[in-house]
């Protein structure tokens, strides 16, 4: 029998790295640009398409918090609390893009009001799921985030093209 195909609620992508600055504010005329950064951990884009809710978070935190996509320095692969590393959220509106022709259009993105209240809510849950977790609390490994609707201006390094997709 044929499984019935649904549209996935979020999509992520999620790629290890050595080193990650992410802009979370442009620069102006009266200040700097602002950025935050990490050390090795794992970067996560993120985007919330129509249709999704907060119903959806839960599974997504546990799953890309407890993935064995974390390479330690002996090649094993752990969870990222279990490295530990830090973390870093991107919110990527693009992830939801479909090319119709030679344009791309984000027709199936959550709104924007309904995509930052779900993104804070991810932040959230991410930041209580780490701090729960004794290994990680106590590495001094941090949880970072982008700023949603900004363009995001990253720089990163990493030890491999080591990216994976993960639907919700």
């Amino acid at each position: 029998m044929a499984e019935a195909t649904r549209e996935p609620a979020a999509r992520t992508v999620v790629q290890q790295c050595l080193y990650a600055k992410l802009q979370v504010k442009p620069s102006d005329q009266n200040f700097e640009a602002e950025w935050v950064e990490i050390k090795r951990g794992m970067v996560i884009y993120v985007c919330f398409f129509k249709g999704a809710d907060a119903a959806v978070i839960p599974k997504m935190v546990n799953c890309l918090l407890t993935v064995k996509l974390s390479e330690t320095d002996s090649g094993k692969h752990v969870p990222i609390t279990d490295l530990p590393g830090d973390v870093l959220i991107v919110p990527q509106a693009t992830l939801g893009g479909k090319v119709k022709g030679r344009v791309t259009q984000y027709h199936s993105n959550a709104s924007k009001e309904l995509g930052m209240e779900l993104y804070a809510e991810f932040i959230a849950q991410c930041q209580r799921e780490l701090e729960n977790h004794p290994k990680w609390a106590e590495s001094g490994s941090v949880l970072r985030y982008g700023t949603y609707g900004n363009r995001q201006v990253l720089q990163l390094n990493t030890n491999g093209p080591y990216t994976h997709l993960l639907e919700f």
